[in-house]
């Protein structure tokens, strides 16, 4: 199994987060993607996958953190990406909740972040809170991008127009939830080969552990919740949830990764 999505970056795994990777090695669990929130969280979770080669690292600035995109963060973020280690530029997007930066300086650095990555050829993690249409749309004047909508919270009308983009859909923890029968109907429509799964963690851990703090480990109950709704042997959808992210990330997903030159 993989874990599409984590922070393991944030402060509640300050203490533990060499348990955290050991524990969820120990059910299995092969990869995990950390994601940045800014320049400086990226970092950070650049130098946890260098400690550790089952590790692999998005960088970018989460729309909560899109006032701090400029230049500067540009160029810093592109030098983190020469790393072997480094497979996507995330988290990005757009957050309508209205508890996130303004909406236009969320624009700015999700623009600015899919031309980085266009121009470094490396997939994008995306944030979508509230804001379906409007990423689609920035998404479709962009051009040709192809990334994750992680924490997938849509139904299943609107899998296709992600698909179309080159989106693949990472299902979450939600997917347990006792209300949360509209995501489970887009689980159950979404096609086997553009599907992820993820913890998000330390948020949104799955129903039998809801309320505790999230780790790479719960991915399981989301895999299980996924081959219930497909209909599909777990094993089965493992493996192919595994090489649905090796085909998104690349080869440095799955090898172990390069150092640049110095």
């Amino acid at each position: 199994m993989i874990d599409a999505h984590a922070h393991l970056t944030d402060r509640r795994f300050a203490d533990d987060v060499d348990l955290v990777l050991e524990r969820a090695r120990h059910v299995g669990i092969e990869r995990v993607l950390t994601a940045g929130e800014d320049l400086a969280s990226s970092e950070a979770a650049l130098a946890l996958a260098r400690r550790h080669d089952d590790v692999r690292v998005a960088v970018g600035v989460h729309p909560h953190r899109a006032e701090s995109w400029n230049d500067d963060v540009a160029r810093a973020l592109a030098e983190l990406a020469r790393d072997g280690n480094v497979v996507a530029i995330g988290e990005i997007g757009l957050d309508h909740s209205g508890r996130s930066a303004p909406l236009e300086a969320q624009e700015r650095a999700l623009r600015g972040q899919l031309a980085l990555a266009q121009r470094l050829g490396l997939p994008v993690v995306l944030h979508v809170r509230d804001a379906g249409p409007r990423v689609r749309s920035v998404l479709g004047e962009a051009g040709p991008i192809r990334g994750m909508v992680h924490c997938y919270s849509e139904g299943p009308e609107e899998l296709p127009a992600w698909i179309d983009l080159g989106c693949f859909v990472s299902f979450a923890g939600t997917l347990t939830y006792p209300g949360s029968d509209r995501l489970r109907q887009a689980a159950a429509a979404a096609p086997q080969d553009w599907i992820l799964a993820e913890t998000d963690a330390p948020y949104l851990a799955p129903q039998n552990v809801r309320g505790r703090r999230n780790e790479p480990l719960y991915v399981a109950a989301t895999h299980a919740a996924l081959a219930q709704a497909l209909g599909e042997d777990l094993g089965i959808l493992a493996g192919r949830i595994a090489l649905n992210a090796r085909t998104l990330f690349g080869e440095r997903w799955g090898t172990s990764p390069a150092r640049p030159a110095s």
